[in-house]
Parts: structure tokens; sequence; C-alpha cells
């Protein structure tokens, strides 16, 4: 009573605002049921709007879901529909094998994402040529008597018999040719009976005569004016290797007639700065990624006396002296052969799936040769294993080699791959390596496999001509 009586006696002096709250909390006291009947019919209200936006929610959602479930399922059927339509029939159990034989030589590494930048390294060649001399016993390697098919005749007069440039061996005599001894083997250059026409890779008499003077050889070629001429580095090539080093470039009139309009003509003794051009007439293939095989594998044939040889592909410029070269990789090894590991890839397996996933040749081609070399017991390439090379996918841009007997039968078979196979030579190293090697265990072959950075050290890298390919190249 007090209280409510000092609240009354002191209501005057409140705040106007006050007043009202206070008025309003004694009206809320005085008619509390009527106040409890108020929330209660407003609490029913709220659950009803609750369970209304509940619902809203929920139908929401599943409406969003189910258009989900339809794009996605259509997406899938479309890309289905698509790759039925676009895809060849392949072997699929062999590709899920190439597959994961792909993953197992990967050596663990995750997927490369963009592409992988090589760099060389550093060669220790000899500073200069002076005093450089061939060591007395270098050439004490396995010797045979090799000579090779010139000519086929016909087998009877009803058969429909076309010349071939690689001639036609047959399987029991290509089998024959693997063994290292006195023999004469198929190895480009066969000539068909009187009559019929040239076999093709057809040259100037005074090419030939040079040719047949040539000691030590550097070769190249462009067929179908695939490319640009790159010229040796001058100033890098000692006086003694211009004297006594043949630089020869082979190529078509196609191509003669594409440089000379760049502004590329040979003098009048028929040279490009250090490069000799020769001129091949009726190129042997339709394909001319095989035809570049002959030079680049046939250089004892178009060098009969010559005792080393280089190869180097168009793409690449030469700037190092190749007598240097010769002593780095052949005399200092005690080597008559010698080319670079691939850059990436160690695998045939994975050169396989490489070659079909760039479609650089015919995917049925690739897979009856292959198929042919598992049959004859290629190897897989095992990292953790002892394996008789580092790599068993070359990088054959640059190959140095001594024309020895095995050299020059080696690489007369694997010019045989290459005719009878696919022209991706790459494909036919390791096979035709191993295979001669199986077959002859106490007639060593000397083959130095050294590194790519090396290879990229020696000569300087370009890209291809842009533009459409030449006829045959893919």
């Amino acid at each position: 009573m007090f209280s409510g009586m000092a609240l009354l006696r002191n209501n005057a002096e409140l705040f106007p605002e006050r007043r009202l709250i206070i008025d309003a909390a004694l009206n809320s006291v005085a008619k509390s049921d009527h106040g409890s009947k108020i929330v209660r019919r407003g609490g029913r209200r709220f659950s009803r709007i609750t369970k209304q936006r509940l619902l809203r929610w929920s139908f929401l959602l599943l409406a969003l879901f189910s258009i989900f479930l339809t794009v996605y399922g259509l997406k899938k059927f479309l890309q289905a529909k698509i790759e039925s339509r676009f895809s060849t029939p392949v072997d699929l159990e062999g590709e899920r094998h190439l597959e994961e034989t792909r993953y197992l030589y990967n050596y663990g590494r995750p997927p490369k994402s963009k592409r992988r930048k090589h760099f060389p390294c550093e060669v220790g060649l000899r500073q200069s040529v002076d005093g450089l001399i061939e060591p007395k016993d270098y050439m004490n390697f396995t010797w045979v008597s090799l000579d090779y098919v010139v000519g086929e005749k016909k087998t009877s007069e009803n058969d429909l018999f076309e010349p071939r440039f690689g001639g036609h061996a047959t399987l029991e005599e290509r089998e024959k040719s693997f063994y290292v001894k006195n023999q004469t083997i198929h190895c480009g250059f066969v000539k068909g009976p009187p009559g019929y026409p040239s076999i093709g890779f057809d040259l100037d008499e005074k090419d030939r005569a040079y040719m047949f003077s040539c000691k030590v050889a550097v070769s190249s070629c462009i067929f179908g004016s695939s490319d640009y001429i790159r010229r040796p580095t001058s100033k890098l090539i000692s006086q003694y290797s211009k004297d006594n080093v043949c630089f020869v470039m082979f190529m078509d009139d196609q191509t003669l007639s594409k440089l000379s309009s760049e502004g590329n003509r040979p003098d009048e003794r028929g040279y490009i700065g250090m490069w000799k051009v020769v001129i091949v007439k009726s190129l042997p293939y339709d394909d001319m990624r095989r035809t570049g095989k002959v030079p680049k594998f046939l250089s004892h044939r178009l060098f009969p006396n010559s005792r080393y040889s280089i190869w180097l592909d168009s793409k690449m410029r030469l700037t190092s002296d190749p007598m240097l070269i010769i002593e780095y990789f052949l005399w200092r090894t005690k080597a008559e052969y010698a080319i670079s590991n691939h850059y990436d890839r160690h695998s045939v397996w994975e050169e396989v799936l490489q070659n079909k996933r760039l479609n650089k040749y015919n995917h049925t081609a690739i897979d009856e040769q292959f198929s042919f070399y598992e049959s004859d017991g290629l190897p897989r390439f095992e990292p953790s294993n002892e394996n008789p090379l580092p790599s068993y996918v070359p990088e054959g841009s640059f190959i140095v080699r001594a024309h020895t007997p095995l050299s020059n039968l080696f690489s007369c078979l694997w010019f045989n791959e290459v005719d009878r196979f696919t022209s991706r030579d790459q494909l036919s190293f390791a096979y035709t390596y191993l295979k001669l090697r199986r077959m002859n265990p106490d007639k060593p072959f000397h083959l130095y496999m050294f590194k790519d950075c090396e290879r990229r050290a020696l000569l300087k890298l370009f890209r291809h001509r842009t533009g459409p390919s030449p006829p045959g190249t893919a």
C-alpha cells in the first residue's frame, strides 16, 4: 500500500513515456486472463504459418533436385551417343591393357598439366681438334663380311610384281638377317628386273662421285618442303672439319624451289652455306617421313667410303665441331653407334600410346606392329631392373656412328623395320637392338645411349615449318 501510494504520488513527476509504460503494465496485470487468450491465439497462427513455409521450401528443394537429376542424365546420354557414333571398333581388352601399362610405367608421377621444359647440360668436348688422332685400338669390333641385295627377279611370269625400294624380303630372310655372320641382306636400293621403272632415290652422277670421296659425313634432309634449311654455325666449326668433312643436305625439287623463293639459292658450286645440296629424283615412298629414313639410316650406303657419319634432323642446327663430337661419343666411350635417349619416355608401351593419342600414324598399323613385336619377345622396360639400355625409346634426331660391320647391320635391320611396318622409327628401335643382341650373345654390338641434355647442348633446336603437312606424313 505504501509503495503504491508512493508510486501514485510520484507519477506526476515522471516523464510522459514512463507514465505510458507503467499504465500499460498495470492494465496487463488487471487483464491477465484476457492477455493469455491473445497469446494462445497468436501461437496457433504462428504454427500454421511455419508449417506452410516449411512445406513450400521442401517442395522447392525437391523440384531443384529433380531438375538436376534430369539434366545430368541427359548429359550422360548425349555423351554416350556421341562416343558411340564417332568411335571405331577397337580391341577393348587390348586398349585397357595399354592404359594400365601406361600408368604402370609412369613412375608414379602425377599427370602433367603442362609441357615439361628441357635444358642442355655440360658436355666435356675437347677445346680444339689440334692433335686429335683416332685411337689405335678403336676399331677392335666384330668384323664380318656384309653385302647387300642389289636386285630382285620375278618368281614367275604370272606374278604381279612391283619393285620396291626395300625389296621383298620374306619373314624367313628377315629372321636370318639378324644373325651376325657373313651374309647378303636387304638394305634398300633394291632394283627390279630389267625394264621395270626406277625404285627411287636417284642421284646425279657428279653428286655420287662427291659422296664417294667422303671420309667423314654430316648429313640431313628436307623432302616435300617440310622445313627450313638450318646452316651449321660456321664460326664453331674448325678449319680441319671444313676441309675434311662432307656436309650434305638431301632434298627434292619441290624443297629446292621453295627455299630458292625464300632467298636460299645454292651458289655456283651447289652449296647453301656449308651444306652441299644433293637433289634426289624419284622419291621412293609417298610418305615423306619414310623417305627421310633413307639418308638417316643408310649413310653407309650413300657414303660407301666414309668411316664415320653424323645424322641430324632438319629442325636442328649444328653448333659444335663434328670431329669433336666423334671423339666424345665414339672414341672416348669405345662405341660404334651413339644415340640419345628420349627426353620424356622410356617404355615402348608409352610411345605406342603417345603416337596414337597424337594421331602420328594409322592406329591399326601401330597395333599390328606392336602385336608382332610382343609376340616375338619384346620385353618391357623396367626402371628398377638393370636394363641393357637406359631407355628403350630414343630421340633419333641426332645419331653418331662409325661405319663398322655391326653398325651397318643394325642400321639395315632398323631401316627394314621402318620399310615393313610404320615409319615411326622410335617404335622399332628397342625391338631391333634387343633382338640383334639376343641372337648374338657372343658378338656384342657396342651402342652408347647418351643423355638428351647432351644432344641439346651440341645442337640448336627449332620448330618445323608451320603449315599443311606434306603428303604421306600422317
